[in-house]
């Protein structure tokens, strides 16, 4: 069986468990560490805060934490194995770069794609940096309405990365746009697209949309449960129930794309954004979206499906 890599060694399909296939323990725009009137970050505070995030959802039955922050927006594969340990949870992180307005894309604006699929083939066989932690799969990234130059050429490299390597691709769309776009662009390249999830599908609530990529064997991220303010959690479960009814619950994977510690000053939040993620916290689908799926018809198979099997197949394949 092929060996998936995590940040504390070495794992199998069959031992990942039940599976959060979007979170991230650590996460800073851009530009943070210039930021002179930011808050100063205390590492020893955060990694408790990040260790205990991983012990509550390992008491919950979580046996692993997919972790695909790209390598520009404030990852660090150190803090993320010291969290994993400290837990007894398995992590896998990534390798890739984020879209253009938020990423840190000066330098690599001026690389080829094949450039860039190279440190990305890179991260995945001899490591990340010095670290000794290698990325187990490849992240890229869309604007919303939009795939820009810059991004197309990311989506590329991720494409050939993965050719060479096999490890699956997970990307972010932004407001439920350009996933069929962003599966074009990896079919051109060649790749399997039952080793890619377009994530964030749950932004957008039009099923054709949906049925339109499930249709060519991906998975689907439902994967920012509890973000009510960008798209409601009773619009997200309606359609993730839709798509159960009809029969492509082995092609969908749930998370909150949840955030335990912010480099620099983190986010800006209004009184109304405020109240609209309440829920974001990844306990919040063991906790609440589970329970609504057992309460709507949802049968325990199903659910089984989308928490172990699924991850476990995207791995496997």
């Amino acid at each position: 069986m092929k060996t998936i890599n995590t940040v504390t060694g070495t794992t199998t399909a069959d031992k990942l468990g039940t599976t959060l296939m979007h979170e991230h323990l650590m996460v800073g725009w851009g530009g943070w560490e210039l930021d002179c009137m930011a808050p100063r970050f205390e590492r020893k505070q955060a990694l408790k805060v990040a260790t205990d995030r991983l012990k509550e959802l390992r008491d919950l039955g979580l046996g692993t934490f997919l972790d695909p922050c790209p390598m520009d927006i404030g990852r660090d594969v150190n803090f993320m194995a010291e969290a994993a340990g400290a837990a007894g949870v398995q992590l896998i992180c990534a390798t890739g770069l984020y879209k253009e307005d938020l990423g840190n894309t000066a330098y690599f604006k001026q690389r080829s794609i094949g450039e860039i699929a190279d440190v990305y083939v890179a991260e995945l066989t001899e490591g990340i940096a010095h670290s000794g932690v290698k990325a187990g799969v490849i992240k890229c990234a869309t604007s919303k309405d939009k795939i820009n130059e810059y991004e197309e050429k990311c989506l590329r490299a991720a494409a050939r990365a993965q050719l060479k390597t096999g490890a699956p691709i997970t990307t972010h769309t932004e407001d439920g746009t350009m996933g069929r776009e962003q599966l074009d662009i990896f079919a051109s390249e060649g790749v399997d697209l039952r080793h890619v999830i377009v994530g964030h599908s749950c932004g957008a609530s039009d099923l054709r949309y949906h049925t339109d990529m499930l249709d060519r064997g991906c998975y689907l991220g439902f994967d920012r449960f509890g973000l009510d303010f960008l798209h409601p959690d009773r619009l997200r479960l309606a359609a993730l129930i839709g798509l159960l009814g009809v029969g492509f619950e082995k092609q969908i994977v749930l998370s909150h794309d949840s955030v335990a510690c912010w480099l620099g000053r983190g986010l800006d939040l209004t009184p109304e954004i405020e109240k609209g993620i309440r829920n974001w916290q990844p306990t919040h689908i063991f906790k609440n979206i589970l329970p609504a799926l057992r309460t709507a018809g949802v049968s325990e198979e199903k659910i089984q499906t989308l928490m172990v099997g699924n991850p476990r197949r995207y791995f496997e394949e």
